[in-house]
C-alpha cells in the first residue's frame, strides 16, 4: 500500500466515527474555565523536579511551575523580563556600561574588558521584588545564589546539563570545593569585589562574573530554572544529590510535591499517571499592562494519550481543546472538513541533517566508513539529497529548503546566502557532478547498478527513529541515483549512549538549531569538542574551530556577526551535517470554547503567546 493511499484511509477511520457528533461536544470538557490540553507519549512524570528530565512533557511543565532569569526572544535579540527585572553589563565599580539610548555600549565594553587583567564580563542583575513561591516565601537573590552555585557543584547535583549551562560562569568547584568565586550578593562578597549594593536593595541584586563571551549570559538566564534555597538546601547533600536515581524519601517529597515561583501551581490531588492538572497563580508577579492577568486560562488539565491517532479522535470528538504534539501534514486535509478548528502550521526552527561518521574511535573503523572520511565522497553525497524532493514528498510541501550553513534565512543579521552557493542548484547537474566524483573513488558497479567496494556494495545504515523511517526511505531512492544503497536502522531508546558517543554508526538524521542565542555553546558541542557531545561523526577541522573560538570569544559585535558568516561557507564545505529541510510545526486546537490561539515559529498551538491571548468564547 502507498503512503499516499494508506494515509487516506487513515484519514477515513478518524473521520466516519465523526459523522453526527457536531453537537454536544463541549460536554466532554465540563468545566468552562479549564483548558483540555492532549500530550502523546508512553507516560507522564511522577516527579517534577525541575532539572530531571528533558523528555516528553516534563521540560512543559517545568517551565510552567518554575521560572528562568529571563526569556530570550529571537527577533528582537532581547531579553524579556521574568524572575529578573533588568540587567546590564557592568564596569569595575558597578556602573552600567550603557549608551545614552539604554542599549549595551559594545564599544566600551570590549575598550573596558579587552584589558588583559579582567578574565570576565561582571553582569548585573535586578530582580522583580514582589515574587514569591508556591508556599508564600519570598524569592531573592540568595534563590539565585543558591541554584547557580548548586549547578556549578557536581558533587551536589549529580547534573551534567547543569555544568553545562553554567560553564561560562566563572564560579568553579573542584570535588565539591569552590575554587573560584563568581557570584556575589550584598550577603556573598559583593563589597569586597567592589560592587555597592543599597541595604534596601539587597534581596534583588546579584552580580555575576562570566567567561569574556558575548553569549555566556544566555543560557545562565534562559536554560537554568531557579530553585528554593529554603527547599532544597535542608536536603540536598552529596549522600542525597539533587538528581538521584534512588532518592531519600524526604527527595522524593520535594520532587513529588513542587515549590516554584512560574505562573502555574500542579494540583497534587488530582495529578497522576493520566493526568497533570494546573492551577493559575493569582499572585503572579507579571501582569498585562492594563494590570490583569498574564494568563486568562484558570486551569489546564493534560491528559495522557498513547496513540496520536487516538489523540486526534480525542480532539475531534471534543474531549480536549488542544493537542500539544507536532502532527503530519497529511493531517490537513482531514482538519479541513472540520468546524471550529484553528490549525497552526508554523515555521519550524530544527533543521533536519543527514550525519556522517567520518571520524570513528579506532576499534570501529572499517573500509566503509574510511569512504564517509573522504570530504569528496561526502560531497557526492550530499550532492545527490534533493530537498525540495524530500520536502514534497516526506513533508506533503509543510517545510523549506535548509541551508547547508545550517543557518535560518530569517536571520538576517548573520545568515549567509554563499554557504548554499558551493555546489550548484540544479539537481540534473548535481547529480552528475555527483558521479563523476564517485566513478574517480569506487568506479565498480553491480547488476543493480549500486557501486562496489572490494568487490562488495557499498551500503550504509542510517540511524533513525520509527518516525524517520520515510526520510530514509526517500533517501535510498536518491542515492540509488549515484549507486549508493542506504537502510533504516533503528536508534533505540537510547542512541547517545548506544551507537553515537561510542561511534558505533555509519549515518545518523539528527535535529539541529543554531542561532545568536546558542551559538557559542552549540557550535563548539557540534563541530569541534569530541567526546560525550553533538559532534557525533567527531569532525576534526583546526581552521573552523578557530573560527568558532574566535567567534566566541570576541568581544566585538559587529566582528562576532562577521565571524557567524564566515563560519556557515565552512561548514557547508565539510559536507558533515548534510540538510535535508526544515519542517513546519503543524498542530491544532479547537476553537468552540476558548479563541485567541497564536502561531509561534518552532512551537505548537499550545505556546505561552496562546495562554497569553486566550479568551472564552461568550455562550460556551
Amino acid at each position: 500500500m502507498t503512503k499516499r493511499l494508506l494515509l487516506l484511509v487513515l484519514v477515513g477511520a478518524l473521520a466516519l466515527p465523526l459523522a453526527g457528533c457536531q453537537t454536544g461536544r463541549g460536554s466532554h470538557r465540563p468545566d468552562p474555565n479549564t483548558l483540555y490540553v492532549g500530550a502523546v507519549q508512553s507516560s507522564f512524570p511522577s516527579a517534577y523536579m525541575p532539572w530531571l528530565s528533558r523528555e516528553g512533557i516534563a521540560p512543559t511543565i517545568a517551565n510552567m511551575l518554575y521560572s528562568s532569569l529571563f526569556s530570550y526572544d529571537e527577533e528582537t535579540d532581547r531579553y524579556l523580563p521574568s524572575i529578573g527585572r533588568e540587567w546590564y553589563y557592568v564596569d569595575e565599580n558597578g556602573e552600567p556600561i550603557l549608551t545614552e539610548d539604554g542599549s549595551i555600549d559594545y564599544a566600551r565594553l570590549e575598550e573596558i574588558y579587552s584589558d588583559p587583567q579582567y578574565d570576565y564580563l561582571a553582569v548585573k542583575v535586578i530582580i522583580h521584588q514582589d515574587i514569591t513561591w508556591s508556599d508564600g516565601v519570598p524569592l531573592t537573590v540568595e534563590d539565585i545564589y543558591y541554584s547557580f552555585d548548586l549547578a556549578t557543584n557536581h558533587a551536589l547535583s549529580n547534573h551534567a546539563g547543569a555544568l553545562a549551562w553554567t560553564s561560562d560562569l566563572k564560579h568553579k568547584y573542584n570535588n565539591g570545593v569552590l575554587v573560584e568565586k563568581g557570584l556575589f550578593t550584598y550577603e556573598r562578597g559583593a563589597l569586597e569585589q567592589g560592587y555597592h549594593i543599597d541595604p534596601a536593595e539587597k534581596d534583588y541584586v546579584i552580580y555575576l562574573h562570566v567567561n569574556k563571551v558575548l553569549g555566556a549570559v544566555t543560557p545562565l538566564f534562559t536554560s537554568v530554572l531557579i530553585l528554593p534555597k529554603h527547599v532544597w538546601e535542608p536536603v540536598v547533600s552529596r549522600e542525597n544529590q539533587l538528581n538521584s536515581s534512588s532518592p531519600s524519601a524526604e527527595l522524593l517529597y520535594r520532587y513529588t510535591h513542587p515549590v516554584g515561583c512560574g505562573p502555574w501551581v500542579l494540583d497534587t490531588e488530582q495529578s497522576g499517571s493520566q493526568q497533570i492538572v494546573l492551577h493559575r497563580r493569582q499572585d503572579y508577579h507579571l501582569k498585562k499592562p492594563d494590570g490583569s492577568p498574564l494568563y486568562g486560562v484558570d486551569t489546564i488539565k493534560f491528559i495522557l494519550y498513547k496513540e496520536q491517532n487516538v489523540a486526534l479522535y480525542a480532539l475531534l470528538k471534543g474531549h480536549i481543546d488542544v493537542l500539544d504534539s507536532s502532527v503530519s501534514s497529511n493531517y490537513l486535509l482531514l482538519f479541513a472538513k472540520e468546524k471550529d478548528l484553528f490549525v497552526s502550521n508554523a515555521p519550524g526552527t530544527f533543521t533536519q541533517t543527514l550525519v556522517f561518521n567520518l571520524n570513528p574511535v579506532a576499534s570501529e573503523r572499517n573500509p566503509l566508513r574510511d569512504l564517509l572520511a573522504n570530504r569528496e565522497f561526502r560531497k557526492a553525497l550530499a550532492l545527490a539529497v534533493n530537498q525540495d524532493e524530500l520536502i514534497k514528498n516526506v513533508l506533503d510541501g509543510a517545510g523549506v529548503p535548509a541551508s547547508a550553513g545550517l543557518m535560518r534565512p530569517s536571520l538576517t543579521d548573520f545568515y549567509n546566502p554563499e554557504a548554499d552557493s558551493i555546489v550548484p542548484r540544479d539537481y540534473a547537474q548535481r547529480l552528475a557532478l555527483a558521479n563523476e566524483i564517485l566513478d574517480g573513488i569506487v568506479p565498480d558497479k553491480d547488476k543493480d547498478g549500486y557501486r562496489l567496494l572490494g568487490g562488495e556494495r557499498i551500503s550504509f545504515k542510517i540511524l533513525g527513529t520509527p518516525g524517520e523511517q520515510d526520510v530514509v526511505s526517500f533517501l535510498q531512492i536518491q542515492f540509488k541515483k549515484i549507486g549508493i544503497d542506504v537502510q533504516y536502522a533503528p536508534k533505540g531508546a537510547q542512541p547517545e549512549s548506544t551507537y553515537l558517543y561510542t561511534s558505533k554508526f555509519d549515518l545518523v538524521l539528527q535535529g539541529v538549531i543554531f542561532s545568536l542565542s546558542n551559538v557559542d555553546i552549540m557550535y563548539p558541542a557540534h563541530f569541534s569538542t569530541l567526546g560525550r557531545t553533538s559532534n557525533y561523526g567527531r569532525l576534526v577541522n583546526e581552521g573552523l574551530n578557530a573560527a568558532i573560538e574566535e567567534m566566541r570569544y570576541t568581544l566585538n559585535l559587529n566582528r562576532k556577526y562577521e565571524l557567524l558568516k564566515e563560519i556557515q561557507p565552512m561548514i557547508a564545505q565539510e559536507f558533515y551535517k548534510v540538510p535535508l529541510y526544515t519542517a513546519n510545526v503543524i498542530s491544532v486546537a479547537r476553537t468552540d470554547r476558548f479563541t485567541g490561539f497564536q502561531v509561534v515559529e518552532g512551537s505548537t498551538v499550545f505556546n505561552s503567546e496562546s495562554l497569553q491571548n486566550l479568551r472564552r468564547v461568550e455562550g460556551r
